[in-house]
């Protein structure tokens, strides 16, 4: 199953994104307008190729937890917009919107 969900962080909008793979932990980022913090899953080889804005978390089951985990790996364009390792996903997507 794919859930797409409006969210609000701080007044600002994003979207959350969430795919149910089978015998696996769901597939899962929030989608900001520069940028995205995305679980794992994450190709941040592939995200740096295309100059893309992105950060990761892991061992995260839904949009709570990403939220609130820390950033483990970022892009070069996602430090660029402010995000530094060790930040909460929160405080990355809100460098996003």
């Amino acid at each position: 199953m794919i859930t797409v969900s409006p969210l609000e962080i701080d007044g600002k909008n994003a979207i959350g994104l969430k795919v149910d793979l089978p015998n696996s932990p769901p597939l899962l980022a929030i989608i900001g307008r520069t940028g995205f913090v995305m679980c794992g899953f994450l190709n941040t080889e592939a995200a740096e190729k295309f100059n893309v804005a992105a950060a990761v978390v892991s061992g995260v089951r839904n949009f709570e937890d990403v939220l609130k985990t820390e950033i483990k790996k970022t892009t070069s364009k996602g430090q660029l917009l402010g995000v530094k390792l060790g930040m909460t996903g929160k405080e990355a997507i809100k460098a996003f919107l």
